[in-house]
């Protein structure tokens, strides 16, 4: 069974979760323990430890989840009213790709009892062993990637940290409609790797663009299917990360938001936070991470792709070559723009399609500009 692949909870941390108070978050979770484990037909979201970070070459030391475990489950929860199992760990296997093996099996698995797995620990070329879990369930993917760089590697070379994101896009089946980095520091990428993204009609935004105006990010991950944190992304000021020490990068408050985007998202069906130092304090930053992703998650409003576009305001907007279709929710006033189905024999879409987005992209239509993320979902439809 595909869950015989996880560990049990560490005594140490049951021992801790016994001194806590009954409103803390540690008392209302379920857990996996030598005795028993949980009945995941109650369970709507799972957090699962994988201890191996071979795939990054800069690693010094070997993953101790217990910290980040401590300070999650000593916070207390918001109004919530999904339940949450500690599934435990995935150990390292013989090699590497034993690791990605097991894994791809047990968030497979979740995902199909509709199950939000959080991965945290170990390097972010398990980014891939999660995309692999949605061979099986026939469904092009969308990875949203909080990072500071693309990941690109050569063709021949083996899954890492630094080259996972190679290895998604060219290996079969080919699963991927579309790529979004959130945070990129240009320094960190070549001009060669910044053309490929929009040669393949990927989206990338800056560091920069992305802390100016954090809400850009929302239409991104209400898109998204698999969202990958990678801790580099975040200034080590506020991290607390100075063994890989970064200068610049995301606050504290902005990852946050952006973990919260991540959880309202109706589509996000799974969240990996990867590259922890090991630290206590990038520790209490990534408990901290996964409180808001589970906090959006309570927020969930169960649109498009899950309800019915019926009961949106419609929207026409002619531009001189183009008719763009726009939808605006009655309920929570967010905007989606409307795919064509383009019957060509090789296209990704099998049928007209809505894309979110914001109402500036809405009012760049009505000043007959063209949304650049419609263009390149159109792109992608086409090629």
């Amino acid at each position: 069974m595909e869950f015989d692949f996880l560990r049990s909870i560490d005594d140490e941390i049951l021992k801790y979760i016994s001194g806590l108070t009954s409103q803390q978050l540690g008392s209302k979770i379920v857990l996996h323990t030598n005795e028993q484990f949980p009945d995941l037909n109650k369970i709507k979201i799972a957090i699962i430890g994988v201890l191996d970070n071979r795939g990054d070459k800069n690693a010094i030391s070997d993953i101790d989840l217990i910290p980040i475990r401590k300070e999650l489950y000593g916070l207390f929860p918001g109004n919530w009213d999904a339940s949450i199992a500690d599934l435990g760990d995935i150990l390292a296997g013989d090699s590497i790709k034993d690791t990605y093996f097991a894994l791809e099996k047990v968030i497979s698995s979740l995902i199909k009892k509709k199950i939000i797995p959080i991965v945290i620990g170990g390097s972010q070329d398990l980014t891939y062993a999660i995309y692999r879990s949605y061979d099986d369930l026939e469904q092009m993917v969308n990875l949203v990637s909080i990072d500071n760089s693309f990941d690109f590697g050569k063709e021949n070379d083996d899954v890492s940290a630094t080259s996972y994101l190679t290895q998604i896009i060219i290996d079969e089946p080919n699963n991927l409609f579309n790529y979004c980095n959130l945070g990129y520091q240009t320094y960190f990428n070549s001009q060669e790797e910044i053309d490929l993204i929009e040669k393949l009609y990927f989206d990338a935004y800056r560091l920069g663009e992305v802390s100016k105006n954090i809400a850009i990010a929302e239409p991104v991950f209400r898109d998204a299917d698999v969202v990958s944190i990678d801790l580099n992304s975040i200034k080590s000021s506020d991290s607390g990360n100075f063994i890989s020490f970064q200068p610049n990068g995301f606050n504290g408050k902005e990852i946050c938001s952006l973990a919260r985007y991540a959880g309202i998202s109706d589509k996000v069906s799974s969240l990996g936070i990867f590259n922890h130092n090991n630290t206590v304090a990038e520790s209490m930053l990534v408990a901290q991470i996964i409180w808001y992703f589970i906090e959006g998650y309570q927020y969930r409003s169960h649109e498009y792709p899950f309800g019915s576009k019926e009961n949106y305001l419609k929207y026409t907007v002619p531009l001189e070559e183009e008719e763009l279709v726009f939808y605006k929710s009655d309920k929570t006033d967010r905007w989606w723009i409307e795919i064509p189905f383009i019957s060509n024999g090789n296209n990704k879409l099998k049928r007209n399609t809505l894309l979110p987005c914001s109402f500036d992209e809405y009012l760049l239509a009505c000043n007959q500009e063209l949304p650049e993320r419609w263009w390149k979902a159109q792109r992608k439809n086409i090629v």
